[in-house]
């Protein structure tokens, strides 16, 4: 997967993501705060978001000899998957 720098996607989340949390930050200072009442603050800025792209664009496009190995696997029926051995894997990362 690519990710186009000069596409204004990336841009456009970045100033849509800002513009939310505006939005939340006049959210929070309208309402009073009672004491009883839950609160949650999500924010991001430009910098996280550049670093995102930045590592997105210095992943490989794709490793074809990786994908034809797969695909070959699949294709002869060789390519086996153990339920188990995921959800331990599954088990393990959220512990």
């Amino acid at each position: 997967m690519r990710i186009d720098l000069f596409n204004s996607a990336s841009s456009q989340i970045a100033n849509e993501q800002s513009s939310q949390q505006i939005a939340a930050n006049k959210a929070a200072s309208s309402t009073s705060a009672t004491g009883d009442e839950d609160r949650a603050t999500l924010t991001s800025d430009k910098s996280s978001v550049s670093a995102l792209v930045s590592t997105a664009m210095g992943s490989p496009e794709i490793r074809q000899s990786l994908v034809s190995s797969l695909r070959d696997s699949v294709n002869n029926g060789s390519y086996s998957l153990d339920p188990d051995k995921i959800a331990a894997s599954m088990v393990d990362d959220h512990a």
